[in-house]
């Protein structure tokens, strides 16, 4: 692309042959894209190159310099992906991102963007010399991303004879790479040292997953962080096979096997905390994409109104807990805080009166006086057989880590009815709809309506950042839209962040979670036992008092905790 554009300009002689090779030998060393190179050598205008990409691609200009900035807008591409490919947000227009490129004929970029952002891309062309300029005054949160260019710099010459190229998909690479050689690899400096800064820099931005992901032509890093996925960086692809072993060697998984998925942990320490990593390698078409989960025992909190319990919210849950005997379930998705919720009620039913056994899978923080058990496919030792084992043990609150077949369910329900406290959590989308997905595990209706004392599900969203949280004005389309009443949020200031270097420029910092609180009071158990279904249940529990979770998300942008867009993402208008 870059010798493509070198040419077009020789041919429209705006410039020689000496100077495009002049420019290509002074990019090797600056790493400049070519327009910006030809500038810098004073071989050609800024204003001249802009008018030339416009007419050679039919792409029309704009002039950044009258541009309004809006800071959602530039929130929408990441810091990195503004300085790889030297662009700039413009605007929105509907689901079409209009972006300001210095090359608009590079199709990566384009793809690249798209693929993050979720939006089409509409190019236009921009002066190279302007798109820096914004990026560095609306981008303040490069200074963090000079510490990975600084990194890859310091890996480059280390690179170039570390490690080879190995095109194709992984069936290719398995054929082509000598295993010796990915051990060693693996344990070379450079990889090392990449992986090593990989894992402190997500825990200081307070990650929960790290996503290690190889495609085709790009190879790249994203960390979760308050659960949306940001990238990070893209190691040189053929990085790929070393910085995979790497972790492999450090989670003791075997190198040699690619084709099947494996599952491994690491303990490391970042300053002063101890970091369990949470391993999971999956084989994909183009080499092995590998999550890690960061858990920090340091930051689990176990007070429930931390958590974002609301008052009668947290009293109805605190009063199913304190019962002698019967199930707690607690619903939601992967990553909505199910097992923090019950690790907060263990903590608060904890005293040396009463005897607590938890079947987990992984067994996530150690909590001091409680017997944790660890359950094993692979051995047969699974929550059923872990339950029943229990059993034998006279405990007086049992923790289950997930209900997920019949048996662990029938089981969980008989020892509720034979006086124990059964605590678990169980995949479901809200907590009307739990009842059912009993009943379709083959639990009878009237075992369900004896032994449940309450069900609450839950999602995480996430906070405004305090840094740059402004007042705003709800848009009634959106709310139309969304099929939330304008009433709810009459005489309510509705609150955003317009995004800082605090927030990573997202205007989010932290989460809180939502709740669905259901108690099983006996005009619920009457339509458990006639079998009613969740559509029914849910409209009794209303009239009841149920606060949805969309309710209790409407409640939090009241208080000016979260926003609009956070309710709509997370929640269903039920």
């Amino acid at each position: 692309m870059k010798q493509k554009i070198g040419t077009l300009l020789i041919n429209a002689g705006l410039i020689t042959e000496k100077q495009l090779e002049d420019a290509l030998e002074e990019q090797k060393k600056t790493g400049e894209k070519i327009g910006s190179t030809l500038i810098e050598l004073g071989y050609l205008e800024d204003a001249t190159l802009v008018k030339f990409l416009s007419k050679q691609f039919k792409i029309p200009p704009v002039e950044l310099n009258d541009l309004k900035v809006d800071q959602p807008i530039i929130s929408l591409v990441s810091a990195e992906l503004a300085h790889r490919y030297e662009v700039f947000p413009v605007k929105k227009i509907g689901k079409t991102l209009v972006l300001a490129m210095s090359n608009p004929s590079d199709i990566y970029a384009i793809d690249d963007v798209s693929f993050n952002t979720g939006f089409d891309i509409l190019p236009r062309v921009a002066s190279s010399i302007d798109i820096k300029k914004f990026i560095n005054e609306h981008y303040p949160v490069s200074k963090q991303l000079s510490s990975i260019k600084d990194l890859e710099e310091d890996l480059k010459e280390d690179l170039e004879e570390d490690f080879e190229l190995v095109d194709g998909g992984f069936e290719e690479e398995e054929e082509k790479t000598d295993i010796s050689k990915l051990e060693a690899s693996g344990k070379s400096a450079p990889v090392i040292k990449l992986v090593n800064f990989l894992i402190t820099d997500a825990v200081k931005r307070g990650a929960s997953d790290i996503h290690i992901e190889p495609y085709e032509k790009l190879f790249r890093v994203r960390f979760r962080i308050d659960g949306v996925l940001q990238e990070v960086m893209s190691p040189p692809i053929r990085m790929k096979a070393a910085i995979i072993s790497r972790v492999k060697i450090m989670a003791s998984l075997n190198i040699s096997e690619r084709r099947i998925p494996q599952d491994g942990r690491i303990n490391v320490r970042v300053g002063e905390k101890l970091i369990d990593l949470r391993v999971s390698i999956v084989p994909t078409l183009f080499g092995e994409k590998v999550v890690m989960r960061i858990l920090d025992k340091s930051s689990l909190m176990l007070d429930m109104k931390e958590l974002g319990f609301e008052e009668d919210s947290l009293r109805k849950f605190i009063t199913a807990i304190e019962q002698p005997y019967g199930v707690v379930l607690v619903t939601g998705p992967t990553g909505s805080g199910k097992s923090t919720t019950l690790y907060s009620a263990l903590s608060r039913l904890n005293t040396k009166e009463v005897q607590i056994i938890t079947a987990e899978d992984p067994i996530e923080y150690n909590l001091k006086g409680i017997n944790q058990v660890q359950v094993n496919e692979d051995i047969g030792f699974n929550f059923a057989s872990a339950l029943r084992a229990f059993l034998r043990q006279s405990p007086n609150i049992i923790m289950v880590g997930e209900i997920r077949d019949a048996e662990t369910a029938e089981i969980a329900v008989r020892a509720a009815l034979t006086g124990h406290l059964v605590l678990s959590t169980i995949h479901t989308n809200d907590a009307p709809s739990t009842i059912n997905r009993l009943v379709d595990m083959g639990i009878q209706p009237f075992m369900v309506a004896a032994s449940l004392n309450l069900i609450q599900a839950q999602r995480l969203v996430r906070k405004i950042c305090s840094g740059c949280k402004e007042e705003i004005k709800p848009d009634p389309v959106l709310l139309r839209e969304a099929n939330i009443d304008p009433k709810k949020l009459d005489g309510c200031m509705v609150y955003k962040g317009r995004g800082c270097a605090r927030c990573n420029q997202t205007g989010y910092k932290g989460r809180i979670a939502i709740t669905e609180v259901l108690p099983i009071d006996p005009n619920i158990r009457d339509l458990i036992l006639k079998n009613a279904p969740a559509a029914t249940i849910r409209e009794k529990a209303k009239e009841e008092g149920l606060n949805t979770l969309r309710d209790d998300a409407l409640l939090k942008v009241k208080k000016g905790v979260t926003t609009l867009e956070e309710v709509i993402r997370e929640t269903a208008s039920i």
